[in-house]
């Protein structure tokens, strides 16, 4: 069984066949590239479970590029791996929200060890709970700055579909009924169509769900209400 899917984006050819063959020998998935503007393609086609960056890049700055993945991407946790070991470079890639920073030459084996400890702190987020994100399958939802994400993309949704997700979530596996999300969303004073809530389920499903008519999380139960269904959740 795969420990996750690694993207490598590293300019050196050597350099990146040397990391992905001893990510494939300790059970990692490779997808690899040498360029910037590559990367943010194969992101949105893979979903890597991390990446490692190199700074050096012919196309872009590999900073520029940590900057643009950890804005749309945030799901997606970020190893910077750069010969450029000053100081003012670690500190910048790691305010640009890079989780760890690894100077080459490196030890191999120190890399692999450094991937597992950031996927295993992130797999586990009762080691650094956070009140204002709620995390639940594939989706991130941040409660302070209102966005949610689904395998690190971000979904836009407006104030009223946000505000519906965040009581499903905060509800997960309910069964939660139209009056209840009435009185939690609209509030208990609303004597508009009781059908606005059907119509924004709908407008949420289109959003979310893979197939709208066919939806995998949020689900309607027959003669009660709705429900968003996720085996696994952390607060």
């Amino acid at each position: 069984m795969s420990e996750g899917k690694i993207l490598i984006v590293e300019d050196e050819l050597a350099i990146r066949k040397l990391i992905g063959f001893n990510l494939q020998r300790s059970n990692f998935e490779v997808i690899e590239t040498g360029e910037g503007q590559h990367a943010l393609s194969l992101i949105k086609e893979h979903v890597p479970s991390l990446i490692l960056l190199d700074l050096t890049l012919p196309d872009m700055d590999g900073l520029d590029l940590c900057a643009q993945l950890t804005e749309n991407h945030p799901g997606i946790p970020i190893i910077i791996v750069s010969a450029r070991g000053q100081d003012m470079e670690k500190i910048m890639g790691l305010e640009l929200g890079a989780d760890d920073y690894i100077v080459k030459p490196f030890n191999p084996l120190e890399l692999v060890a450094r991937i597992r400890s950031v996927l295993r702190r992130l797999s586990n987020p009762a080691n650094q709970p956070d009140p204002d994100i709620i995390r639940t399958g594939p989706f991130v939802i941040e409660l302070r700055t209102q966005k949610v994400y689904k395998s690190g993309n971000q979904i836009k949704l407006t104030h009223k579909e946000f505000q519906m997700i965040k009581v499903f979530t905060e509800k997960l596996n309910e069964p939660v009924t139209r009056d209840e999300l009435l009185d939690e969303i609209w509030g208990l004073n609303y004597f508009g169509d009781p059908k606005t809530v059907d119509v924004h389920i709908r407008r949420l499903r289109e959003k979310i769900e893979e197939d709208p008519s066919n939806p995998d999380y949020l689900k309607t139960i027959w003669g009660y209400g709705y429900s968003f269904f996720h085996d696994e959740v952390g607060k």
